[in-house]
């Protein structure tokens, strides 16, 4: 009898070895907690929160301890170290990333299929052909809702990158990637591994399927300044030079920011009988944050630069500037080209335009002023130049009436929380693409901010691989192929649609 009494006092001392649960409660505490909660109240927080993975499941059923993480795959708790100061710590940060990396590999997977992605509830080609010849859809409408039918259609591809210098490719991680006008261009920024950064332009006249190859026009041009702003501007033809924007580095005082406009025609290892390389523009100018070239006829060959309170506007030909003081940073801009205004958005959430008529800075007033809650990163003017979309560090994207300075609709779902990440805006498709932190690119509908499309970054996810994309209905020139594409780390892939 004794022996038996032993034998299950020692088996219910293994049991309770082998649940950590029972361990690192007392009995009080499981049955007070035991008592608190009725089968009534259980049923109900299931029915209020439903279970979509197995790992939310487990956490569920596991009660949170301060300073411990339970792991329902081992079933077990591990303590969350405070520090690095071990070789295999476990911080909240580390389980948050390899949660993150679990989402994009199935997204992945998903993608990977060959089932078509659903962008709207019981909406396809069929019933969209059906309403078109019905009459509930006018010409506008089927276009922009076969639009995105076919972003909803897009799959990934990777693209064969020709260069004359096939290790630069290898180690040089791409940070930027711009296209011109007619899509037949990409101004690239890569960061090189010693330091700085290097331009080129990659040509998208190869960029047909089933092949699929480019080929990057390099130049030895790098820079060790930070490269905050790019645009393309029409200095001598349309899209003829690179306006850059560049921050000094900490630490380089020989090194002043300034503003440069590269020639396109430095990055073509040939030029046409007649056709000489531009000139290389650079003007030295502290503390740029953004840079804006102008289409406005009334700011004819002047661009603009965003500094700490002040907005600078430069005649590129005869060096006149004109200066107009402001509250805070400048982190965005863009010139209207029907009205003569230069929007600018600022590090304390204020957007504002200024009339670029005004001589002297006493008369200048703010024509229109809006606010975010957080500073404003990005902003694109629509066509009729009637509304405004611009993002902040909030993760807000937001529609904006110019007429009224009222939001009217604002996009869900973007990630964002200190990063300048910009907004590409495609009315003729009426959609709106936008690469968050966490590094997915996210569609939208322009019209009814529905989100249609999100794709995960073909990468594992870090600060430093965010991928950087372009959208065109006309990739490689007037006849090219629609689609987007996107550039992450030394890769550079396609996502073509018809």
């Amino acid at each position: 009898m004794h022996k038996s009494g032993w034998k299950s006092r020692r088996h219910g001392r293994r049991s309770q070895r082998q649940n950590p649960r029972l361990r690192q409660h007392s009995p009080n505490e499981r049955c007070n907690s035991g008592a608190e909660q009725s089968p009534q109240d259980s049923d109900h927080d299931d029915e209020e929160v439903p279970s979509t993975s197995s790992s939310s499941a487990g956490s569920s059923s596991a009660p949170d301890l301060p300073g411990y993480y339970f792991d329902p795959e081992k079933n077990r708790y591990f303590r969350l170290l405070p520090g690095h100061n071990n070789c295999n710590p476990l911080t909240r940060e580390g389980i948050e990333q390899k949660a993150m990396e679990l989402k994009r590999l199935q997204l992945l997977e998903e993608e990977d299929r060959p089932t078509k992605k659903i962008t709207r509830m019981g909406f396809n080609a069929t019933s969209l052909l059906q309403k078109s010849k019905l009459g509930f859809l006018n010409a506008t409408s089927y276009c922009r809702l076969a639009h995105e039918l076919r972003v909803s259609c897009m799959q990934r591809k990777k693209v064969q990158i020709h260069s004359s210098d096939p290790s630069a490719l290898a180690s040089d991680r791409f940070n930027l990637i711009m296209a011109d006008t007619n899509s037949d261009r990409l101004f690239t920024v890569n960061d090189v591994k010693v330091g700085g950064s290097k331009y080129g332009i990659i040509s998208l006249r190869g960029l047909k399927p089933p092949t699929l190859r480019v080929h990057m026009h390099e130049n030895l041009y790098f820079t060790n300044r930070k490269v905050n702003s790019v645009c393309w501007a029409s200095l001598n033809h349309q899209d003829s030079h690179i306006l850059v924007s560049r921050l000094c580095l900490m630490g380089i005082a020989e090194t002043p920011g300034c503003a440069t406009l590269l020639p396109a025609s430095l990055f073509v290892n040939s030029h046409p009988a007649g056709d000489r390389p531009g000139m290389l523009c650079s003007f030295r100018i502290p503390g740029a944050w953004s840079c804006a070239w102008s289409s406005n006829i009334q700011a004819n060959n002047c661009f603009s630069t965003g500094l700490s309170r002040w907005v600078l506007v430069t005649n590129v030909v005869t060096g006149h500037r004109l200066s107009f003081g402001t509250s805070s940073d400048v982190l965005a801009q863009q010139f209207a080209v029907m009205t003569p205004l230069l929007f600018n958005g600022c590090r304390s959430g204020e957007i504002f335009a200024i009339d670029i008529r005004c001589r002297n800075q006493s008369n200048n007033s703010k024509a229109i002023s809006l606010f975010h809650d957080k500073s404003v990163t990005s902003m694109k003017i629509l066509q009729e130049e009637q509304c405004l979309v611009a993002s902040d560090m909030a993760g807000k994207i937001k529609l904006w009436d110019l007429r009224t300075t009222k939001c009217v609709t604002q996009y869900e779902g973007h990630v964002n929380e200190y990063a300048r990440l910009p907004l590409h805006v495609h009315e003729e498709e009426g959609i709106l693409v936008a690469v968050g932190q966490d590094c997915y690119t996210r569609i939208w509908s322009l019209r009814d901010a529905h989100l249609l499309r999100t794709i995960p970054s073909p990468h594992p996810t870090s600060r430093t691989n965010i991928p950087s994309v372009a959208f065109s209905s006309r990739f490689g020139g007037v006849r090219g192929a629609p689609g987007l594409l996107m550039a992450v780390q030394q890769d550079l892939y396609y996502f073509p649609y018809s």
